[in-house]
């Protein structure tokens, strides 16, 4: 029989043990990458890009990221062509975090796949697990909206600032609030 590993459980979005050596160590090595990064010299594009190559799994052209940017593993995220994302974006990426093209983020946005157990008794061993999230092309998100954990957002949408989106959002659509609710169609 073959057990998955405490990563693969992860990105699956079963319940994992986030103190598995490996995970600590990826985690680690993430932290590093942003330190880097977050005190690199604004000049110097190309080697912020290769920075960047090296902590996402997968970024298009033509991408900036401003400091400061924190990520949990950095691995699980994919940028498309075209992506801005100003200070202080998190993406807690213990599950993947997609991103399409043409997209820009507001100051202070946090997107989380992260999340929990309901049941208290499993909350409190300790174990974790995550869902996926998905955003589409053409998506501007504005300043310190937050994405929750499994949610889909979708092409040519606009998140308000300060919104909470916590279930999916079509295409062609403005959201705000709290939890963000369809404000206008585009």
């Amino acid at each position: 029989m073959n057990m998955k590993s405490e990563k693969e459980k992860m990105i699956a979005g079963e319940l994992y043990d986030p103190s598995d050596p490996i995970l600590v160590a990826d985690r680690l090595s993430a932290r590093k990458q942003m330190k880097a990064f977050n005190n690199s010299d604004p000049e110097q594009t190309e080697e912020r890009i290769d920075m960047l190559k090296k902590l996402l799994g997968e970024i298009g052209t033509n991408i900036t990221i401003e400091p400061s940017f924190k990520v949990d593993y950095g691995y699980n995220i994919y940028v498309g062509e075209n992506f801005y994302a100003n200070y202080d974006c998190t993406i807690l990426d213990v599950s993947e975090v997609r991103i399409g093209n043409n997209c820009m983020i507001a100051p202070g946005v946090h997107i989380y796949t992260a999340t929990h157990p309901l049941d208290s008794t499993e909350r409190y061993s300790g174990k974790e697990l995550a869902k996926p999230i998905k955003i589409g092309d053409n998506v501007w998100i504005g300043g310190r909206a937050v994405i929750n954990p499994g949610v889909k957002v979708g092409n040519n949408v606009v998140v308000g600032s300060g919104a909470v989106v916590t279930k999916d959002v079509p295409d062609n659509v403005v959201v705000g609030g709290n939890p963000a609710r369809i404000i206008k169609y585009l």
